[in-house]
C-alpha cells in the first residue's frame, strides 16, 4: 500500500510536501468486521464553504483557527491526460513557466513567495496541476493577488521557454538515472499504448525540445481559466472578508478556451482496455544494480463503486509488515521490498505491484509467488481480523495525513478536481466501512486478471553494484567565469503585494521537560487540535560509533529492533501497531538512532508500550538478522548505482580522514562481517535510558502520559557510564580538490561542493542560516538558483546548506546537471562563492533573508509532527526549551557585521572539495 505520490511531478524538490490525497488515507475505532466506524474529532468537510464566482472559479474555504497560518492552493483540472500526440510533457512545462513571472511582475515568482515566507510548491499529475503556498495569515491577500496574476498574465515568451526547457530536460534526464523510472515507463507504455496515461507525466525529451511558444501559450489559454480551476483556502481567516478579497482578485478574470477544452476532452483516454491474453514480460537489460519487477492491471475510474473495495484489497496485499505480499516475499527472503498502489483517476486507471529482488533471487520466482498470493485472495475469503486491519490502516492514515492545514487543503482540492465534489471523501469513508470479505474476493477476481496484466522485469547488466572510478577529474574548472549581478531585493520589493509582517511566536507553548529516575529525558507538548499523537525520539547509538571494519552496525541494530522481543515475534509486534493504524520506526543517522511514531490519540498506550518493549527487550533472532542484512546489501548496491548517494558518500570521505567517526560507510565486506554477537553487544552498550530522549506532541493528558512512561520505561536501567566518541575538528584542504566517480548507464551528473562546517551550538549558526538563505537556501530565490538555474539553465535544482548537528557537519552545495554542463555549473558556482567572499552581501539581502526565515517559521509550528521533531532536536543539541519560541528573535538579532564575519569564516572557495558522480563525460564535447 502506498499513497499516490508516484503520480506527481513537482519541480521544487527541496520544498516538496508529502501531502497528497488520496484514497489511501483513513481512520478507525473498533467495530464489527463488516462495519468500521470513522474516528471522531476530525472532519475534513465540516465547515467547508463552497462558492462559485460568475466566471466559474470554484472556491472552497475552511476556517481552522489552531495556528496563525493559512494555505492557499489553486488546482487546475489539466494534466498529462489532456496532452495530444507530440506534446507529452506540455502540462509539466507550463507548470515550470508559471514561476517565470507575469506582465506586471516580470520576476521569478519563487523569489516573491520566498520573500513572503511562504512554504510553496507545485506539481503536475495525470489529471491535475496544482500550486500551493502556506504562509502567516497576514500574507493571505498577497498570495491571492499573486495566484490571480499568474492565472491570467503569465509571461510565456521565447526567453522564458528556452531557459525553462533546459531545466525541464535536466529534470527528465535526472529521472533516467533511476532504473525504477525506466522500468515503469516501459511497462506503462505497454499497458496503455493508445492512452495519455501510458506516457510519463513529466514528458519526453524529444517532445519537450520541440515545444513552441505558440503551442504552450495556447495550452495556457485553454486550461488556465477560472472555470477550470478550484481555489482552496484553509486556516486562520475570516470567511466573509476573505471571499471579498477573492472576488476582488479573481472575479475580474474572464473565462477562456471553452471550445478547445471540449475538443481535447473527447475520447483522449477513453479507449477501453480489453483482455488480450497473457503477455510475455517486458525485459530491460540495462546498467543498474538490483533486479526489479513491476506488474500493472487496469482499473475503473475514481467514481466507480468498486474503488473502496479495491483500496481495502490493496491494504490487505501491501499494507505494512503484516500484509500478504510482504509476508510472502520479504519475510521469505525472496524480495528486499514490495509495494503496491491503486491509481484511481478521472478516467480508467490501474493497480500496480512493485518488487525488488533479494540477492540471488529470480524475478520469475517472485512473480510466481505474487500470482499464488493473488489467486488465494480470489479463492478464499479474508478473515475478519485481516479485513478490519486493512480498514483501520486506510482510515487512520486519512486522519494522520491531514493534521496540518496544507494537507487538508490538498485533500479538498484533490477531491473537488478529480471527482467534482469535495464531499467525495465522506462517501468514500462510508463505503470503506461497509466493505465485506465477499467484496474483496469479487474485486480481486474482477481486476487482478492475469489476462489483463502487463509485467516488466529490470535485469541489471552491472550486477555487482560497484561504481567505476576515474580518480581525480582531468577536466579543468574555468576560473574566469563571471556571474551576473545578484538580484536587488529592493527591485523585487516593488512587485510584492502589500503585506504586514507580524511574526510572533511568543504564544507558542513550551514543552514540559522532565527525566525519569533512570535518566531518560522526556518532552511533552499537548495539542488537542486533532485526535492524533506524534512521537519523535533519539538514542545516542548512531553510526558515529561504527568502525570501518563493521560499518553499518548501528543501522543493522536499529533495523532489527522490531524483529522480535522476549515475548513477541516480528509479526506480533507489527500486528499490534497495524491493527490500530499506528506506526513506529527506527533508523540510524550519523549522530543517533531516530525514532518516529504516529497514531490516533487513543492508541498512544500501545505505541509507547511497543517502543518500551523493543528498547529494553529486543531479541535479534538470527533468521531475521540475516534477512535484514540481505536487504542492507541490496540497498547498498542501489546506493552505489545512484549518483546522489554515491556522490555524497565520496564527498564525505573526501572531507573526513579514515579514522574520523563521520568517514565510515557500509560496504559489502563490512556488512558481511557483522555477527549477531556484534549486534547484541552494540545494543547492550548503546541503548540506554540515559542516552535516550523522547518527545510527544498531540492529543493527550500529560499526567496520564507521565504515568504511562514511568510504567513502561521506568525500570529500564543503564550500567556504568555511557559510551562516548571523540569527534576531532577537521582542517580544510589546502587547495581545491576534485574527484570524479563514473557510474555506467546514467544520464545526469550530480555534484557536491563543500568542506567541514559548524555545529548547531556554534555562535555563528544563526548568521550562517541567513547567509545560506541568500546563497542557496532555495533554488528559486537564492543567488545560486538565480545564476545557475534561471540565468544559465544548467540545473534542475541547486541548493546549499550547513549540516549542523551536535558536532560540526559539512557545508555543502548540491546540484544536478547534464554531464557536459557539469564543468560550467561548477565554475559558475565557484565564481559565485568568490563574488560572495569578495563583495559580501547587501543589507537588503540580509533583511529579506531574515523575513523569509522568520515568516516561514510559524508555518512549521502549525504541523504537530514538525513540532515534535523541532523540540526533540532542540533538546538533543543542548538548546533551551524556549528555543522553539525564541528562534525568530535570534534570527532578527543577527547584524550585518555578523553575516559578513560568517562569510569571512565560512566561505572558502579556494578550499573546496568537489565531487561529481554520474556518466563520466563531464567536459564539454564529452571528452
Amino acid at each position: 500500500m502506498k499513497l499516490r505520490l508516484y503520480m506527481l511531478i513537482g519541480f521544487v524538490l527541496s520544498l516538496l510536501l508529502s501531502i497528497l490525497p488520496i484514497a489511501g488515507n483513513f481512520t478507525y475505532a473498533a467495530a464489527p468486521a463488516t462495519e468500521v466506524a470513522p474516528v471522531s474529532g476530525l472532519s475534513l468537510t465540516q465547515g467547508v464553504h463552497k462558492t462559485v464566482l460568475n466566471n466559474g472559479l470554484t472556491v472552497l474555504t475552511k476556517e481552522v483557527h489552531t495556528a496563525p497560518v493559512v494555505s492557499v492552493q489553486v488546482w487546475y483540472r489539466v494534466g498529462s491526460r489532456n496532452e495530444q500526440k507530440g506534446e507529452n510533457g506540455i502540462s509539466h512545462q507550463l507548470e515550470h513557466l508559471m514561476f517565470k513571472g507575469t506582465n506586471d511582475r516580470p520576476v521569478q515568482f519563487g523569489r516573491l513567495f520566498s520573500a513572503l515566507g511562504s512554504q510553496f510548491n507545485a506539481f503536475t499529475s495525470y489529471d491535475e496541476t496544482a500550486y500551493f503556498g502556506t504562509v502567516q495569515k497576514d500574507k493571505l491577500k498577497a498570495l491571492l493577488t499573486l495566484e490571480a496574476d499568474r492565472m491570467e498574465n503569465s509571461l510565456i515568451g521565447a526567453e522564458q521557454l528556452t531557459s525553462e526547457k533546459k531545466v525541464v530536460i535536466s529534470e527528465l534526464q535526472g529521472y533516467e538515472n533511476s532504473p525504477n523510472y525506466r522500468l515503469s515507463r516501459a511497462v506503462m507504455q505497454a499497458a496503455f499504448p493508445n492512452r495519455a496515461y501510458g506516457l510519463p507525466v513529466g514528458g519526453t525529451k524529444a517532445d519537450v525540445e520541440k515545444f513552441t511558444v505558440e503551442q504552450v501559450r495556447n495550452y495556457y489559454q485553454t486550461y488556465y481559466s477560472p472555470d477550470n480551476a478550484t481555489l482552496v483556502i484553509t486556516g486562520d481567516f475570516d470567511t466573509a472578508s476573505t471571499l471579498k478579497a477573492v472576488k476582488d482578485a479573481f472575479g475580474k478574470l474572464p473565462k477562456r478556451g471553452q471550445a478547445d477544452k471540449q475538443t481535447r476532452e473527447v475520447g483522449n483516454n477513453k479507449t477501453p482496455v480489453s483482455p488480450t491474453g497473457a503477455k510475455a514480460p517486458i525485459v530491460l537489460k540495462q546498467p543498474g544494480s538490483v533486479s526489479l519487477m513491476q506488474s500493472v492491471y487496469p482499473l475503473p475510474d475514481v467514481k466507480h463503486p468498486d474503488v473502496p473495495a479495491i483500496d481495502v484489497m490493496d491494504a490487505i496485499l501491501t499494507g505494512g509488515r503484516s500484509s500478504r505480499l510482504y509476508q510472502a516475499l520479504v519475510e521469505s527472503g525472496l524480495a528486499s521490498s514490495v509495494s503496491g498502489g491503486a491509481a484511481e483517476l478521472i478516467e480508467p486507471g490501474w493497480y500496480e505491484i512493485n518488487a525488488t529482488a533479494a540477492q540471488g533471487q529470480e524475478l520469475s520466482k517472485i512473480n510466481q509467488v505474487i500470482k499464488a498470493t493473488l489467486l488465494e485472495l480470489q479463492q478464499k475469503p479474508v478473515s475478519p481480523d485481516e479485513l478490519n486491519r486493512a480498514k483501520t490502516q486506510l482510515q487512520a492514515s486519512f486522519v494522520l495525513g491531514n493534521q496540518d492545514i496544507t494537507s487538508q487543503a490538498s485533500q479538498l482540492g484533490y477531491n473537488q478536481t478529480i471527482t467534482g465534489d469535495y464531499h467525495y471523501i465522506e462517501q468514500y469513508l462510508a463505503a470503506i466501512a461497509k466493505v465485506t470479505a465477499d467484496d474483496i474476493q469479487r474485486v480481486a477476481k474482477t481486476y487482478l486478471n492475469p489476462a489483463k496484466e502487463t509485467i516488466g522485469y529490470f535485469e541489471p547488466t552491472q550486477v555487482d553494484g560497484q561504481a567505476a572510478s576515474s580518480g581525480a577529474l582531468e577536466g579543468r574548472t574555468v576560473e574566469n567565469f563571471n556571474p551576473g549581478k545578484p538580484v536587488d531585493p529592493a527591485e523585487l520589493a516593488k512587485y510584492l503585494p502589500p503585506a504586514t509582517s507580524t511574526t510572533n511566536t511568543s504564544k507558542q507553548s513550551l514543552p514540559q521537560q522532565f527525566s525519569l529516575t533512570n535518566g531518560l529525558r522526556v518532552l511533552l507538548l499537548p495539542d488537542h487540535s486533532v485526535p492524533t499523537v506524534n512521537l519523535s525520539g533519539q538514542v545516542n547509538a548512531g553510526s558515529e560509533f561504527d568502525t570501518n571494519q563493521k560499518a553499518g552496525l548501528a543501522n543493522l541494530t536499529a533495523g532489527n529492533l522490531l524483529n522480535g522481543t522476549k515475548t513477541k515475534n516480528a509479526l506480533a509486534l507489527a500486528q499490534a501497531l497495524e491493527d490500530r493504524g499506528a506506526s513506529l520506526g527506527f533508523s540510524a543517522t550519523r549522530e543517533g538512532v531516530s525514532i518516529g511514531g504516529q497514531g490516533l490519540s487513543a492508541n498512544l498506550p500501545i505505541l509507547v508500550q511497543t517502543l518500551a518493549d523493543v528498547l529494553q527487550n529486543a531479541s535479534f533472532p538470527q533468521e531475521q538478522l540475516e534477512l535484514t542484512r540481505q536487504r542492507a546489501l541490496i540497498s547498498l548496491k542501489a546506493q552505489l548505482d545512484d549518483p546522489n548517494s554515491l556522490g555524497r558518500r565520496v564527498f564525505q570521505q573526501a572531507i573526513y580522514p579514515e579514522n574520523h567517526p563521520f568517514y565510515s560507510f557500509p560496504t559489502e565486506a563490512s556488512l558481511t562481517n557483522i555477527s549477531r554477537e556484534d549486534v547484541v553487544r552494540f545494543y547492550r552498550q548503546h541503548y540506554r535510558p540515559d542516552t535516550t530522549t523522547i518527545a510527544i506532541v498531540g492529543d493527550f493528558e500529560p499526567d496520564k502520559v507521565k504515568q504511562l512512561l514511568n510504567q513502561s520505561l521506568g525500570k529500564w536501567q543503564a550500567i556504568g557510564q555511557p559510551p562516548t566518541v571523540k569527534v576531532a575538528n577537521v582542517s580544510l584542504p589546502e587547495t581545491l580538490t576534485r574527484v570524479n566517480k563514473v557510474i555506467p548507464g546514467k544520464a545526469e551528473a550530480v555534484t557536491y561542493l563543500g568542506y567541514s562546517g559548524i555545529s548547531r551550538k556554534d555562535p555563528r549558526y544563526y548568521a550562517a542560516l541567513i547567509l545560506n538563505q541568500i546563497l542557496g537556501g532555495d533554488t528559486l530565490s537564492s543567488r545560486l538558483g538565480t545564476e545557475v538555474r534561471d540565468r544559465l539553465g544548467l540545473t534542475y535544482g541547486i541548493y546549499s546548506g550547513f549540516a549542523a548537528g551536535v558536532n560540526p557537519g559539512p557545508f555543502l552545495i548540491q546540484m544536478q546537471t547534464a554531464p557536459t554542463d557539469a564543468e560550467k555549473a561548477i565554475a559558475s558556482t565557484i565564481a559565485l562563492l568568490k563574488q560572495l567572499r569578495e563583495q559580501g552581501v547587501t543589507q537588503a539581502e540580509v533583511n529579506t533573508a531574515k523575513r523569509t526565515i522568520t515568516n516561514s517559521y510559524p508555518v512549521e509550528l502549525a504541523n504537530p509532527s514538525e513540532v515534535s521533531s523541532i523540540i526533540l532536536d532542540n533538546s538533543v543539541y543542548g538548546l533551551s526549551a524556549s528555543e522553539i519560541r525564541e528562534f525568530p528573535q535570534r534570527i532578527q538579532a543577527v547584524t550585518m557585521a555578523d553575516v559578513q564575519q560568517a562569510i569571512k569564516d565560512l566561505i572558502k572557495p579556494e578550499n573546496l572539495v568537489v565531487v561529481t558522480a554520474g556518466p563520466g563525460n563531464t567536459t564539454p564535447g564529452g571528452g
